[in-house]
């Protein structure tokens, strides 16, 4: 049996208290992202309402800021006053993204095009992860990037952009809207080539910024060079990665109906419920609507009976963040679940597969590790243990949802990192009736 690490918040996890109830979950990551952003570049201010307030987007508000741009919270909002396309200010020193792989690359594209130096960096963690699938096509717009054997820090010289088309090898939403956003400085359009359907914020973003973007066929996006960007009025939806976490503890865990409110529901990023509903799960999309260009709901479930299937192509592109969650669902469902084309998983900020596979096995778990994914037999019985979080917020969630359904109590260590996309992960179970507590640790 491990014994718990000290010097780290821990969480306990008591298997038996029944979920029922009414939540919300805290706003879309990757919008609040991109807002920070392009409200940065935009000539003038951009009100944002429930911007996540987490350890990734606040390491964004804070290179936003060491680019010479003021935040202010004004009337609920976060007041973004925009500098204009070429109006940032040279960092005076190196700009640390902390854990935030989508701030890292995004800004890599959008400073690639201004008109003096900077250095992009972040955390040992952030700098394990792999930056030549953003450095590479930035180079073939003229960038001059130079990266420390293919990760971060990268040493940016801005130089003049020319548009290019490039087809990605993988579909991958940070990709795509890095060279959108270097695309904002070229000398003629930037057409990217999805070869599946990634996530759409930055287009729809830049759409209502007064871009012309136009999508063909649904994996062609073409992009026209602005003069300016007008500023946003957005109110950032709840994030359905991490709606993704509750609405598999209702499923598994649940005594009466939980309704996960405002969350999300743009169809590149719905995977998981589609996935949910090939394996039994029944989730109703209730009271639809748009808000600020993006399709929004309140997502109802219930406990369920699962049972396996396999999950390959699209709808591994559309739950590439919420696959942690669903190994504890595959654990607890009848029959055999096979993910493949699941590669992705490996280059986040942990190695997601080989991380899940060895923390559960401490929980009893059998899981054949794949390189693209994973197979698992179930339904499984676990047993509470002490299992690591690995400063990775989506392995740390993923494994609190695991010790609701052990036999015997779970602490799950290192799990500060929720607060890197969740904050308040641990008290919202606990509303929901979740025998659930953290803890800091010696």
């Amino acid at each position: 049996m491990r014994q718990a690490l000290k010097g780290t918040v821990a969480v306990q996890v008591r298997p038996g208290g029944g979920l029922r109830g009414r939540c919300r979950v805290p706003g879309d990551k990757s919008i609040s992202h991109r807002a920070l952003i392009l409200g940065a570049l935009a000539e003038g201010d951009s009100a944002i309402e429930g911007l996540l307030d987490a350890g990734d987007t606040r390491a964004t508000r804070r290179v936003m800021q060491a680019l010479g741009v003021e935040l202010e919270q004004a009337n609920g909002a976060l007041i973004v006053r925009g500098r204009g396309l070429r109006g940032l200010a040279p960092p005076a020193a190196p700009l640390d993204c902390g854990h935030a792989g989508t701030a890292i690359r995004l800004l890599a594209g959008a400073l690639a095009g201004q008109r003096f130096a900077s250095v992009l960096d972040g955390s040992a963690q952030l700098r394990r992860r792999p930056m030549r699938r953003v450095v590479e096509p930035l180079r073939q717009m003229g960038a001059q990037i130079v990266d420390t054997e293919g990760r971060a820090p990268l040493h940016i010289t801005g130089a003049p952009l020319r548009g290019v088309a490039y087809r990605m090898p993988v579909a991958s939403a940070q990709v795509k809207s890095s060279l959108l956003l270097a695309g904002l400085y070229a000398s003629g359009p930037t057409v990217v080539l999805e070869p599946g359907p990634a996530r759409d914020h930055t287009e729809r973003m830049l759409r209502a910024m007064g871009v012309d973007v136009e999508i063909a066929e649904g994996c062609c996006v073409t992009l026209m060079p602005p003069e300016r960007l007008r500023p946003l009025s957005l109110r950032v939806p709840g994030d359905p990665s991490s709606a993704a976490f509750v609405l598999v503890a209702a499923l598994l865990a649940g005594v009466e109906d939980v309704t996960v409110a405002g969350v999300g529901v743009n169809p590149t990023r719905t995977g998981l419920l589609d996935i949910l509903a090939a394996m039994g799960a029944e989730i109703d999309v209730t009271n639809p609507r748009d808000e600020s260009g993006e399709p929004v709901a309140d997502l109802v479930t219930r406990r369920a009976a699962l049972r396996g299937t396999v999950i390959e192509g699209e709808w591994v592109v559309r739950a590439i963040d919420e696959f942690p969650a669903l190994m504890i669902a595959a654990l607890k469902a009848e029959g055999v679940t096979e993910v493949r084309g699941a590669e992705e998983l490996r280059v986040k900020e942990t190695d997601r597969i080989a991380v899940m596979a060895a923390e559960l096995r401490e929980l009893g778990a059998v899981i054949e590790e794949r390189p693209d994914g994973f197979r698992i037999a179930g339904p499984q019985r676990l047993r509470g243990a002490v299992v690591d979080g690995h400063d990775d917020h989506r392995v740390a969630m993923a494994l609190i949802l695991a010790g609701l359904v052990a036999e015997g109590p779970t602490t799950v260590t290192d799990a500060a990192c929720v607060e890197d996309s969740f904050p308040g992960f641990v008290e919202t179970l606990r509303a929901l009736g979740a025998d659930v507590e953290q803890t800091p640790g010696d």
